[in-house]
């Protein structure tokens, strides 16, 4: 998977990717609404040119940042929702055809576990049977995002999964753990129920006779030789990006709100020597520092959105000492002050 990186500012360039294909449906959703990819561009804090010609991946705190700017500049409550609605066959690219020819509902669930991460970083699957329930789990790796990320997920899911059976798929019940104040109805429509919200995970449950189910018109006889072929994407993909910068953005999120993200500890808690971690960073075409700034540019974002927050607490969270070290900081990622970046989100 061909990286992105000489066209995206310092603050986007962490270690999660997004493929191309995956980044249109939320084109195509924005366009409908009148936003055009530059000035979707413009407003995420992109270069102009950032989608044309459109790139094989680009980081995933970009693909955030448009998600976010699509929904505010279309103002529209439910753009995620709108997003996952424009999702085909290719939005998974080697992934989607694996499940093309998957012989039933079960196996496919199974391997989206496997190869979800060919086409994004954004978050991982799980899958659980929980007493007269299948469960179906998604953990999303940037939980500061704003909740068009999750119902983007899940829109998309069931309009795929709806399409691969050849009739609508609707779970019993689905939970998300954002909140939200927009209207029912059109969860209803899209995702065929209202969701809960303020829950520990975000989840779907449904009949576990669904893991049985044929796939309608599945070519079986290709499963063999796509898989190999995804297998194989996959070994790239790990030998280009080695996961270590993953990582350490795990470990930065739990520490961060202890005022404890240094390399020292971070390194410790993957088991490894700091001049180790450096080492293999450095490798995946990454550093410490880095990492550091993409998380705490991408939590700073989600958090001057919360107006009940002073700058001074946002600076604690972030693990900075000083107020004025975190505007210096948040000045050399976004451009402008903190304080001044609230009101233009606002």
């Amino acid at each position: 998977m061909t990286q992105h990186c000489s066209k995206t500012p310092a603050p986007f360039s962490d270690c999660g990717r997004v493929t191309g294909a995956y980044v249109q449906p939320l084109l195509d959703a924005a366009a409908e609404r009148g936003v055009e990819p530059a000035r979707l561009c413009a407003a995420a804090g992109l270069p102009a040119s950032f989608l044309a010609p459109l790139p094989d991946a680009l980081p995933a705190r970009a693909y955030i940042a448009l998600l976010d700017a699509g929904a505010r500049l279309a103002n529209d409550p439910h753009f995620g929702l709108h997003v996952g609605e424009k999702v085909r066959p290719a939005t998974f690219s080697a992934y989607g055809m694996v499940l093309l020819a998957c012989k039933d509902f079960g196996q496919a669930l199974q391997l989206t576990q496997r190869y979800e991460q060919l086409a994004h970083d954004l978050g991982r699957s799980r899958l659980a049977l929980e007493g007269r329930d299948a469960v179906y789990a998604w953990d999303s790796h940037y939980p500061e995002a704003n909740r068009h990320l999750v119902e983007s997920v899940f829109a998309g899911i069931r309009v795929f999964g709806s399409w691969l059976a050849g009739r609508p798929l609707t779970a019993t019940r689905m939970a998300f753990a954002h909140g939200s104040s927009a209207g029912a109805g059109e969860y209803r429509r899209v995702l065929g129920l209202a969701p809960e919200f303020g829950a520990a995970a975000n989840t779907a449950h449904f009949d576990p006779a669904l893991l049985s189910m044929p796939v309608p018109n599945a070519d079986t006889s290709l499963y063999p030789v796509l898989r190999q072929h995804a297998e194989r994407l996959l070994e790239e993909r790990a030998a280009q990006a080695g996961g270590v910068p993953t990582l350490v953005r795990a470990a930065l999120l739990r520490r961060l709100p202890e005022g404890q993200a240094r390399l020292a500890g971070v390194a410790g808690d993957l088991g490894m020597s700091a001049r180790t971690l450096q080492r293999k960073l450095a490798g995946a075409g990454s550093s410490f520092q880095q990492v550091l700034d993409a998380v705490r540019y991408g939590l700073a974002q989600d958090y001057l959105r919360r107006r009940e927050l002073g700058l001074a607490d946002i600076a604690m969270m972030l693990g900075f000492q000083e107020q004025s070290a975190f505007t210096h900081a948040f000045r050399e990622w976004s451009g402008m002050n903190p304080g001044a970046w609230r009101e233009q989100a606002a």
